[in-house]
C-alpha cells in the first residue's frame, strides 16, 4: 500500500510518496503540495506496478513513456538523419518547417505535442506572414511526416496531429504578381521622393530608399527591417550586404554582393548613423501594401493589371529577379542571388512579358546564305513584276558595269552580282526568297 507524508511541516512543502514497484523494491518520489492530487498519483503508481507485475504493461509501453518525456530535439535530429537519402533541398525545407512548429509551439517533448497548439500556431503564422492555404498545408504535412516517422520508429503510439484538417486550396487563389519595368521603378522612387506627405509613418525620402534597396537587393520585408549600418561592408572588395539568420526566411546567414550604384547611395545614407542603427527602423510593423498602393497611384502606375498585382513583394523581389534574367544573368547565378533552394522557385519569380519575348526574338540571327553559296547554288533573275528577263537573249544577262556587290534592275529589285556576266539557268521552279527576285535552288 502506497503511503504519502511530508518530510517537513513547512508551508507549500510537497508530499512524498513511497510505494513498492513491480520488482518488489521500495520507491520514493515527490508528489504535489495538494494532498488529494498526491493520493491520486500514489494510487496510479501503485496500480501501474501491479499491472507490470501481472504482465499487462509491457516494457515496450514503458519505452514509449520514456521517449515521450525526453527532450524532443534528440528525436528531431534522428528524423533529420533519416532524410539523408532525399534531395538536400527537400530535407532542408522539411526540417525548417518542423523546427519552426516545435519552436513556435514550445514543445519540449513528444508527449507535449497537442494538436490544438499546432493549429493555433499555424493560423497565427498564416495571418502574420500572409501564408496561403497551400503553404499552411505544407507546414502541417511536414510536421505530420515527422510524427509518422516517430510512430514507425516506435517513439510514440500514434500521430497526435493526424486528425488536423487541411485547408482547401481552391478557396484561396493567391494573387498573381507582376514585375515592374525599370522605367516604372524609377518613376515610383521619384514620385515617392517628391511626395509632400508621410505614408505609414514613413517620410517621402525614407519610402524612396525602401523601394530602391528592395529593388536592388531583392530582400523581403522582414530582411529589410533587420538591416543595420553594420550589415553593410561598403569598403570590402566587392562591397557586401549581410542578412542575419534571425531575419532571413530560411534562417541562415547570407552574404550578398552590392550593386555599385547602391553602394554610392548607402555611403550618403549611412554617414551620420552608428553601426547599430537600423536603416529602416520599425519597418516590420508597417503595412507596405498600403504604402506602395498610394505611391503607385500618385505615379500613375496601375496596381493591378491583367498580368497581376504590383504589391511591395512584386515591386521589389519579383522585379529584381526578373531584371537579372532579362539583363543576361544566368539562371544558376540568379538562383544564388535570390537565395532560392532550386531554380524552379527562381523561375516562378521571373515574369517575361510579350514585349520581352519579342525583343529577345529580334536578337535571333537571320539566316542569310554567304555569297559563295549563292554563286554555287543560286541564280539571279532580273526583270519586271513577272520576274522574267527583259532581253532578247535567253542565256546571257549582259555586262554589268557597276562594280558594287549589289545591283538594282528593273522595278528596283536588288541582286548580288556573282560575276561580271551572269548566265541564266534553264527554266525551273523559282522559290520565293526574302529579296523577291533573288532565288536560290
Amino acid at each position: 500500500m502506497a503511503s504519502i507524508f511530508k518530510r517537513r511541516k513547512v508551508k507549500n512543502e510537497p508530499y512524498t510518496i513511497q510505494y513498492v514497484d513491480h520488482y518488489g523494491k521500495r520507491k520514493t518520489c515527490t508528489g504535489f503540495t495538494d494532498k488529494g492530487l498526491t493520493e491520486q498519483l500514489a494510487a496510479k503508481l501503485e496500480s501501474e506496478a501491479r499491472l507490470r507485475s501481472a504482465g499487462l504493461i509491457s516494457p515496450e509501453q514503458d519505452a514509449y513513456a520514456e521517449h515521450g518525456s525526453v527532450d524532443i530535439t534528440g528525436h528531431v535530429s534522428a528524423f533529420e538523419a533519416s532524410l539523408s537519402n532525399n534531395a538536400s533541398s527537400y530535407s532542408k525545407l522539411i526540417m525548417f518547417r518542423v523546427r519552426r512548429i516545435i519552436e513556435g509551439c514550445k514543445f519540449g517533448a513528444l508527449g507535449a505535442v497537442i494538436p490544438d497548439k499546432v493549429r493555433i500556431f499555424l493560423e497565427s503564422l498564416r495571418d502574420e506572414e500572409d501564408l496561403g492555404n497551400k503553404t499552411y498545408n505544407h507546414y502541417l504535412q511536414a510536421f505530420d511526416t515527422f510524427l509518422n516517422w516517430c510512430v514507425k520508429s516506435k517513439r510514440i503510439l500514434s500521430n497526435p496531429v493526424s486528425g488536423l484538417a487541411r485547408l482547401n486550396n481552391a478557396t484561396d487563389v493567391r494573387h498573381q504578381r507582376r514585375a515592374l519595368t525599370p522605367v516604372e521603378i524609377e518613376k515610383l522612387v521619384s514620385t515617392a521622393r517628391k511626395s509632400q506627405k508621410s505614408i505609414q509613418c514613413q517620410s517621402p525620402e525614407q519610402r524612396a530608399r525602401i523601394y530602391t534597396v528592395a529593388y536592388m537587393t531583392g530582400l523581403r520585408k522582414r530582411e529589410l527591417s533587420g538591416l543595420s549600418v553594420g550589415s553593410f561592408k561598403l569598403n570590402s572588395n566587392p562591397p557586401t550586404l549581410t542578412v542575419e539568420a534571425v531575419s532571413s526566411k530560411h534562417r541562415k546567414k547570407d552574404v550578398l554582393p552590392l550593386h555599385a550604384d547602391l553602394v554610392d547611395k548607402l555611403r550618403i545614407w549611412t554617414k551620420d548613423l552608428k553601426q547599430s542603427d537600423l536603416l529602416f527602423p520599425g519597418l516590420e510593423r508597417k503595412k507596405l501594401s498600403v504604402m506602395i498602393k498610394k505611391d503607385l497611384e500618385a505615379a500613375g502606375i496601375e496596381y493591378e493589371t491583367i498580368d497581376g498585382i504590383a504589391d511591395f513583394h512584386a515591386a521589389g523581389r519579383h522585379t529584381y529577379i526578373t531584371q537579372l534574367i532579362l539583363s543576361g544573368v544566368s539562371i544558376p547565378a540568379a538562383k544564388e542571388l535570390a537565395r532560392h533552394s532550386d531554380v524552379n522557385m527562381t523561375m516562378r519569380y521571373t515574369h517575361i512579358g510579350m514585349d520581352d519575348q519579342a525583343e529577345a526574338l529580334a536578337r535571333l540571327p537571320r539566316l542569310v546564305p554567304p555569297i559563295e553559296e549563292a554563286a554555287l547554288h543560286g541564280r539571279c533573275i532580273f526583270g519586271g513584276a513577272g520576274g522574267h528577263l527583259e532581253s532578247s537573249s535567253d542565256n546571257v544577262v549582259g555586262s554589268l558595269e557597276d562594280e558594287s556587290p549589289i545591283k538594282t534592275k528593273g522595278n528596283g529589285v536588288r541582286c548580288p552580282l556573282l560575276s561580271q556576266t551572269v548566265k541564266a539557268e534553264g527554266t525551273g521552279i523559282e522559290p520565293a526568297t526574302p529579296y523577291g527576285a533573288l532565288h536560290f535552288q
